[in-house]
């Protein structure tokens, strides 16, 4: 088996040189980094990462717990969670909780027992269980998507600017009936949805009717009981808006069960923009999440956290895209609206 000290004769420098260039834990000259990994590549010389995870009660690991990541949003969030670690020179543990309060305890505690150097957590709608047992062990977290209050480091895209511009957006074409399809209870990009329909709503002088929104629990077949409720009101919405991927697969199917369409019958616009959105008939007109800058930035956050335990925690909220398509009734070669959020992301530090 190749050892270090091989690859030092090989190089011409000491072991601790190809230790410095191997771990990075000191700067090296150009030339003697290049003659390193030169005779690393000749010698096919494999780095012993759990030997020095011994040393440095690191393993340059990092936990990903996810729900749904066949959903294509969460995917796309994990290819930006790898890429990120990949480029630092971290591996992935994964695991998906299911969105179940009991269940993501558990996975956290499994990651944890692996030794990963910190997580990245989507949590769930009741996530006390969760928190408390991340804290009291002192587990480096950045939380995904879903926000759990002060205190923590988290990464999202904005949620209630988007959805009022969809509401602004409907009622300026002439719908005063708009229907919200909401997310599962409890979870924080649920109420900044609603937040921002009831905000649209008011900004155009349209009042709330307690009847136009209903629950699709974040899942297709929510979505289709949600909007098989809202049209059977006495007055049914003109326009639905649906609040993730997820629930406008399940509205589109109800509607077509139904025998409506899309924009003739009924207008539809969505939270969350997928790869194959354009190629609905009609185009669905959306709003687009920077899903893998998401999982890029949480990434970031954590190995920040990491290299500085002590400093304040930070809250960062990416902005989203208005992609104007035909869904919402509008002529393809319609202009779009103006972005949902600026152009840059927001941050807030957060003291505990």
């Amino acid at each position: 088996m190749t050892t270090m000290a091989d690859v030092a004769r090989r190089a011409g420098v000491s072991v601790a040189t190809v230790s410095h260039v191997l771990n990075e834990t000191r700067p090296v000259r150009p030339d003697t980094r290049a003659a390193v990994l030169g005779a690393i590549d000749e010698l096919g010389y494999t780095h012993n990462t759990l030997a020095r995870s011994l040393v440095t009660s690191r393993t340059r690991s990092i936990g990903l717990a996810v729900s749904a990541i066949s959903n294509p949003y969460f995917t796309e969030i994990l290819q930006g969670v790898e890429a990120g670690a990949l480029e630092a020179g971290y591996s992935l543990l994964i695991a998906d909780p299911h969105d179940d309060p009991r269940h993501e305890r558990k996975v956290a505690q499994l990651l944890h027992e692996r030794r990963v150097d910190g997580m990245i957590v989507a949590p769930s709608a009741e996530p006390a269980e969760l928190v408390e047992y991340l804290l009291r062990r002192e587990v480096p977290t950045v939380f995904l998507d879903r926000l759990v209050g002060d205190g923590h480091d988290q990464v999202c895209a904005e949620s209630t600017g988007p959805v009022r511009q969809l509401v602004e957006h409907l009622a300026d074409l002439g719908h005063t009936r708009i229907g919200l399809v909401a997310g599962l209870p409890g979870l924080s990009t649920t109420t900044e949805r609603v937040q921002g329909y009831r905000e649209g709503l008011r900004a155009r002088g349209l009042p709330f009717a307690p009847e136009l929104l209903a629950g699709g629990n974040s899942e297709a077949e929510g979505a289709q009981d949600a909007t098989r409720h809202l049209l059977a009101a006495p007055e049914p919405p003109t326009a639905i808006i649906t609040a993730n991927n997820a629930m406008t697969i399940g509205a589109l199917q109800a509607l077509r069960a139904m025998g409506l369409q899309v924009p003739g019958d009924i207008a539809l616009a969505c939270f969350d923009d997928f790869s194959w959105a354009d190629l609905f008939t009609p185009r669905l007109t959306a709003i687009a999440q920077p899903s893998k800058d998401i999982g890029a930035a949480a990434v970031r956050l954590l190995l920040e956290r990491l290299e500085e335990p002590d400093r304040p925690p930070r809250t960062i909220r990416l902005p989203c895209t208005f992609v104007h398509r035909t869904s919402c009734g509008c002529a393809a070669s319609a202009p779009a609206t103006p972005p949902a959020a600026p152009p840059v992301a927001q941050e807030r530090n957060r003291t505990p």
